[in-house]
């Protein structure tokens, strides 16, 4: 690949300081970057930098405005390297047909350009799209539909019914629609409640490795577009969670919580059942939600409380141990006065 600076400016939308004829080959990180290759600098110290690095180009703010180096200044630096990196590394999947050694069920469809590594198992009516991947040891279970240019990792489980829109990536161990934790007891005993809903996952999403996505007791968990998660999530039944929605690892998501748009939940987030998470939610990392959060908030520790008070409170706790010391002083003096 070898692009000159003044189109890849026009790619990421970006202003060129500099020659923008200047041929591209690369895109490598600040320190290793050659004299051939376009790096970025988005943070305060590699801003300062610029002039350091030997890449010939360099991505960077609107707020950098001189440099020895070809400049494409951008509104989001990290934004425009990802664009830029996937231009010069596209991901080449081969289409292989179908393998011998997979096992296909009865009435099975699919688009075209599909790719079915061996030891795959494909129950019975299940549909894909066109261009879908599945890796070795995927587990498509009978009636799960799968839309088109989806890519599933090895040894992921899709169980029956569930729904999988286009351009959804899936990465190893991930098992969608395992059954959601519902028992009902009856004295010392636990009866299981049966679970027979199914999980929905809309366009554009991408699921971490070893995610658990557990379908719903009637009806749907619900993934909606766009949405991100991170290895180690779990989401439980009749959860929805809203479009562009970002969970971190080891997020656990109780049954029957709503999550709405461009939200955020740090990692080891815990959220308490029934809970209503509203739209652009923050969620700081280990944070217990016990109750409901409005739009916007930006909200901390356990229990879940705004974040400019947790910042207070956790500043606190190192004092501790002096103010329990200073306080049994402030007892004693105060008991050798009512007995003067």
């Amino acid at each position: 690949m070898e692009l000159p600076v003044h189109k890849i400016a026009e790619l990421v939308r970006g202003e060129v300081v500099g020659d923008g004829d200047f041929i591209i080959r690369g895109v490598a990180p600040f320190e290793n970057a050659g004299p051939d290759d376009i790096t970025f600098a988005a943070s305060a110290s590699y801003k300062k930098r610029v002039d350091e690095t030997r890449a010939a180009a360099v991505i960077v703010s609107h707020g950098v405005c001189e440099s020895k180096k070809i400049l494409v200044r951008v509104e989001n630096p990290s934004l425009a390297l990802a664009k830029v990196s996937t231009l010069f590394h596209p991901v080449c999947r081969p289409v292989i047909g179908i393998s011998q050694d997979a096992h296909v069920g009865k009435d099975f469809k699919c688009g075209i350009d599909v790719s079915v590594y061996p030891c795959v198992f494909i129950g019975d009516y299940v549909t894909l799209g066109d261009r879908v991947t599945l890796y070795p040891g995927v587990v498509v279970a009978n009636g799960v539909a799968i839309g088109d240019d989806v890519v599933v990792y090895p040894n992921v489980s899709i169980l029956e019914r569930c729904e999988i829109g286009s351009r959804v990536m899936i990465h190893a161990g991930s098992v969608i629609g395992s059954d959601g934790f519902g028992f009902a007891s009856d004295g010392d005993r636990y009866y299981r409640i049966p679970q027979v809903g199914t999980v929905r996952i809309d366009d554009d999403v991408e699921i971490g490795a070893c995610n658990a996505i557990d379908r719903a007791t009637f009806g749907r968990t619900w993934i909606k577009r766009g949405v991100k998660t991170d290895n180690l999530v779990h989401i439980a039944h009749n959860v929805v969670v809203g479009e562009d929605t970002v969970l971190v690892a080891q997020v656990g998501i109780s049954g029957s919580v709503m999550i709405g748009n461009h939200a955020i939940l740090a990692g080891q987030a815990g959220v308490a059942e029934h809970v209503t998470i509203g739209n652009g939610v923050t969620i700081g990392p280990q944070a217990g939600i016990a109750k409901s959060i409005q739009d916007g908030q930006i909200v901390s520790g356990f229990p879940g409380m705004p974040h400019r008070l947790w910042l207070k409170a956790s500043s606190i706790i190192p004092k501790l141990p002096d103010m329990k010391k200073k306080l049994r002083e402030l007892e004693k003096r105060i008991e050798k006065m009512e007995k003067s």
